[in-house]
């Protein structure tokens, strides 16, 4: 059997590329008998950006939601927020610390990415990949979906598993990346990558009339209504064609390459077709919003089931290391 983690930042509620590209083929993956999956909402790592109590209390919840409402078994599977189990991840964080060389932590990606776009370049971004590493060994997960962008943080974590082996001895796993190759990057509505951080998403569990608001600001070209548009180049056709059938898409082409056929009626489409591909995880969405009460006490549970395991593996590390 393989363990399986994916750990997701609570840095706001997750969108339709957030879906596509991460929640939906994870949840699949747990789906599998083979399989055990840990999720966990990185709350900590969230600490590096987010900085107001609320804020990342609502994100929070609204992460753990949205997981839940997309079919994640909380029942045969584990899910927790990081947070409620910080002296485990962070005693294990020091513990690799101290093996990490400083040349390693500083040609990371994400560091170097960050640190030349935002005004906030605290020590957590530059540490990030150490808190990671302790995220996925004190689990010994076997396997870390991973987009291509993150792929150097797994190896960097496979380094410091290795490192501690030698040093101390067979403790953790070294565990390995999963890479949807399928998986493209989903436009937001100003054509760059969507991201909370750009503002350019769509929420596809907001109310109706608001999606439908995200959706009318679409970017698309000035082709007057009566004219053939080409549907390659536009953004609506492209996130419909992620959604809809084949017959639909097909459908869809033809309105725009004979004419007669505006953006807002395309607009229109994409509202129908996001509003039926998530009909039921919008409405369990909004039954963990009415029951955040039930809600708690699922992350609860999962948080004792998932404390037993990073018990006994941080005793092993303390006991090889020389603390027993």
């Amino acid at each position: 059997m393989s363990k399986i983690l994916t750990g997701i930042q609570a840095s706001g509620k997750p969108h339709l590329g957030n879906l596509l590209g991460a929640i939906l083929p994870a949840v699949e993956l747990s789906k599998k008998a083979e399989n055990t999956s840990f999720l966990f909402i990185a709350d900590l790592h969230s600490m590096t950006t987010v900085k107001d109590a609320e804020t990342m209390i609502s994100n929070t919840k609204a992460v753990a939601k949205v997981w839940l409402a997309c079919g994640f078994d909380h029942e045969a599977n584990y899910i927790y927020r990081q947070s409620r189990l910080a002296g485990f991840h962070t005693e294990l964080m020091w513990y690799l610390s101290c093996l990490t060389p400083f040349p390693m932590l500083a040609n990371a990606h994400s560091f170097k990415d960050k640190s030349d776009s935002l005004s906030d370049v605290n020590a957590g971004l530059f540490t990030y990949p150490v808190l990671m590493a302790s995220d996925i060994l004190l689990y010994n997960a076997d396997f870390v979906p991973v987009g291509k962008d993150q792929k150097q943080h797994l190896e960097i974590t496979r380094d410091m598993a290795a490192t501690f082996n030698r040093t101390y001895g067979e403790c953790f796993v070294e565990p390995k990346s999963l890479i949807n190759e399928s998986v493209m990057t989903i436009p937001g509505i100003d054509g760059r990558k969507m991201s909370k951080s750009y503002g350019n998403h769509i929420d596809i569990f907001l109310p109706e009339k608001e999606l439908y608001k995200t959706i009318k600001k679409i970017e698309t070209d000035s082709t007057p209504l009566e004219e053939p548009k080409n549907p390659d180049t536009c953004l609506v056709f492209t996130m419909y064609s992620l959604l809809a059938s084949d017959e639909q898409i097909a459908e869809m082409r033809n309105n725009y390459t004979n004419g007669g056929y505006g953006y807002g009626h395309a607009k229109k489409a994409l509202l129908e077709v996001i509003l039926d591909s998530f009909s039921e995880q919008r409405k369990q969405y909004d039954y963990f919003t009415a029951n955040e009460g039930e809600l708690e006490g699922i992350l609860q549970k999962g948080e004792a089931k998932a404390k037993l395991i990073a018990e006994e593996n941080i005793s092993k590390a303390r006991k090889l290391i020389g603390f027993a």
